[in-house]
C-alpha cells in the first residue's frame, strides 16, 4: 500500500511560549512581565502632556478661559485685604531672620488647602458642575488633538458633553472606592482629639490612615482611566471600568507612581511661583493663584490622558 505524502512527516511542534503567571492583589511576589513596553518617566509624561497643550493653545486656553470667568463668577471671589491681613497675622506670630519666609510659605499652604472650598452648597454645586463640564470637554479636546484633528472650543463644550451620565456613573464608583481614604481621616482626626496619648499611638494610628489611603489609591489607580474610555462612543460604565482593569493588569504599581507625581508636582511648581510673590506682593499673589488654580485641571487631564496613551 502506497503511502500517503504526509505520512513520513514528523509532526510540527508548536512554538514553546512562556505561561504568564497568576496575579494576586496586595501580595507580595515576583514582577511578572508581560512584554509591555515601559511607561516613560513622569517628567517625560508631563513634558509631553505640557507640550500637546502647548502646541495648541487656543483650544485649550478659550476652554481655560471660561472655565475661570464661571469659577470667579459662581463659585471663588478674590479678597485681595483677607490675604494681606492674613500675612500680617503671621508675620506678627514668625519674627526672625526667616519669619517673613516662613509666614509666606504658611500662607500658600492655607490657601493651597482651602483652594477647593466653597462658602455654600449653591457655590458647591455650580463648582461640580463646571468641572463635570470642563472636564468632558478637555478629553474630547484631548481626543481629537492627537488624533490630528482641528479642535474648537465651541465643539469641546457641544460634543464633548453626550457621555455625561456614563461618565458621572463611572465618577460615582470612584467615589466609592474612596470611602477607606475617608474613614480612615475620620478615624485619625478623632484619635488626635485626645484618644492617642502618646507620640507611638499617634504614629500607629497615622500608618493605618497611610494604609486605608493605599487601598483607595489601588482601586482609583485603574478607575481614573475609565473616565477617559467610558468617553468612546457606545462604552457602558461597566465595560470601562473592566477595560481599565485590563489596561493597568501587571503594572498598576508604576501606575500609582506616575500618579502620585502628579500633585507633587503641582504643589511643588505652585510653591515655586506663589510663595515669592507672597513675599514681595501679597495681593499680587493672590491674583496669580487664582490664574494658578485655573490651570490645575487642564493640566491633569492632559497628563492623566496621556498616561493612558501610554498604557494602550
Amino acid at each position: 500500500m502506497a503511502k500517503t505524502p504526509t505520512a513520513d512527516k514528523k509532526p510540527v511542534k508548536e512554538p514553546r511560549t512562556l505561561k504568564t503567571g497568576n496575579y494576586k492583589s496586595f501580595k507580595l511576589q515576583k514582577r511578572i512581565k508581560t512584554g509591555d513596553p515601559d511607561i516613560p518617566g513622569a517628567f517625560k509624561l508631563m513634558k509631553g502632556a505640557l507640550g500637546v497643550m502647548r502646541q495648541n493653545w487656543k483650544p485649550f486656553l478659550g476652554i481655560i478661559v471660561i472655565y475661570g470667568l464661571l469659577n470667579l463668577l459662581l463659585v471663588q471671589s478674590f479678597n485681595a485685604s483677607g490675604i494681606n491681613q492674613t500675612k500680617d497675622n503671621l508675620d506678627a506670630m514668625n519674627t526672625g531672620r526667616f519669619g517673613n519666609l516662613l509666614s509666606s510659605t504658611m500662607l500658600f499652604v492655607y490657601m493651597a488647602s482651602s483652594s477647593g472650598n466653597v462658602t455654600n452648597t449653591t457655590a458647591g454645586a455650580y463648582q461640580l458642575i463646571l468641572t463635570l463640564v470642563t472636564s468632558l470637554a478637555l478629553i474630547w479636546t484631548l481626543r481629537h488633538v492627537y488624533a490630528g484633528k482641528k479642535a474648537r472650543v465651541r465643539d469641546g463644550f457641544y460634543w464633548g458633553m453626550y457621555p455625561l451620565i456614563p461618565f458621572i456613573l463611572v465618577l460615582l464608583a470612584a467615589a466609592i472606592q474612596l470611602l477607606p481614604v475617608v474613614v480612615g481621616g475620620f478615624i485619625y482626626n478623632l484619635v488626635n482629639t485626645g484618644i492617642a496619648a502618646t507620640g507611638v499611638e499617634a504614629i500607629i494610628w497615622g500608618v493605618f490612615f497611610g494604609l486605608l489611603a493605599l487601598v483607595s489609591l489601588y482601586m482609583l489607580s485603574s478607575s481614573i482611566f475609565a473616565l477617559y474610555i467610558v468617553c468612546l462612543p457606545e462604552t457602558q460604565p461597566m465595560e470601562a471600568l473592566r477595560s481599565a482593569r485590563e489596561l493597568v493588569r501587571f503594572r498598576r504599581w508604576t501606575v500609582m507612581r506616575k500618579l502620585l507625581f502628579l500633585p507633587v508636582f503641582l504643589l511643588i511648581t505652585g510653591g515655586l511661583i506663589i510663595i515669592p510673590l507672597i513675599y514681595i506682593a501679597a495681593p499680587l499673589a493672590g491674583i496669580t493663584f487664582l490664574i494658578t488654580s485655573m490651570l490645575g485641571l487642564p493640566i491633569i487631564h492632559s497628563y492623566i490622558y496621556r498616561l493612558y496613551r501610554e498604557l494602550l
